[in-house]
């Protein structure tokens, strides 16, 4: 049980698996208002960012969950740089099964609500953990502008035009859903950029570095494609939020 290699070959080199920077997430932890002892759990935690840096300047604890061995290895690294190993912890297994043992003050779903099926799914899941009174995170992606065709719509990763909102829809979902939008840190183009052309030049150096690997073919042509079509397409429709939601 593990992603695939391709994932963490082009993000090997970032600590935040999504457009969001640093700086974003520093924004995010602020905006919340976390008091010292908030429990967290984070489903799809990647390399523990959040929870790391949440626990170094907010004095929240926690856990993240996480399918990925290389992301989670990077985790415990960044705890232990951080010096936060004791109040932050986290476990390799299938995120979208996973319910807190306790109830937690604030359930994460940072951009991978696929673990749920989809937005709805994942705000159920999530609401499983989380304390009455307390705050689920969101990270999903959606429509800055209207895709004209399907290629647009697959080139953002995608399937159909529906399978992402534009972001009053997206906002008006979750109030379908039963909760209170209560806070909102967006991406912008910049972090797009942050986040997928870093991954340009860790594919350029693992090629490099594996020319003869089973996956060279493949990342080889992501890279000769990849930037044409992300400044084409990605950076240029596709927008990223992250959306704190409390129950009505």
């Amino acid at each position: 049980m593990d992603l695939p290699r391709a994932f963490t070959i082009r993000e090997s080199g970032h600590r935040v698996h999504n457009p969001f920077t640093e700086e974003n997430l520093a924004t995010l932890g602020r905006a919340l208002r976390l008091a010292p002892g908030t429990r967290i759990l984070d489903l799809a935690c990647g390399s523990g960012e959040l929870l790391c840096t949440w626990a170094r300047d907010h004095g929240v604890a926690g856990t993240g969950v996480d399918i990925s061995t290389v992301f989670l290895a990077a985790a415990g690294a960044r705890a232990a740089e951080l010096g936060v190993a004791d109040r932050v912890g986290f476990v390799h297994g299938d995120a979208s099964g996973h319910v807190a043992p306790e109830p937690v003050d604030l359930a994460a779903c940072v951009g991978a609500t696929w673990i749920g099926g989809g937005v709805a799914g994942t705000v159920g899941l999530l609401e499983r953990s989380v304390r009455p009174g307390g705050l689920l995170l969101i990270g999903e992606p959606y429509w800055r502008r209207e895709p004209p065709d399907l290629k647009t719509v697959e080139a953002c990763g995608a399937t159909a035009r529906d399978d992402f909102l534009a972001l009053p829809e997206l906002l008006g979902h979750f109030g379908e859903l039963g909760w209170d939008v209560v806070e909102m840190v967006l991406a912008d183009q910049q972090g797009w950029d942050r986040y997928v052309a870093a991954q340009w030049l860790s594919i350029r150096r693992w090629l490099d570095e594996n020319p003869d690997d089973e996956h060279a073919g493949e990342m080889r042509a992501e890279l000769t494609t990849g930037p044409v079509s992300y400044v084409r397409y990605q950076r240029e429709y596709l927008g990223w939020g992250v959306f704190a939601l409390m129950k009505r």
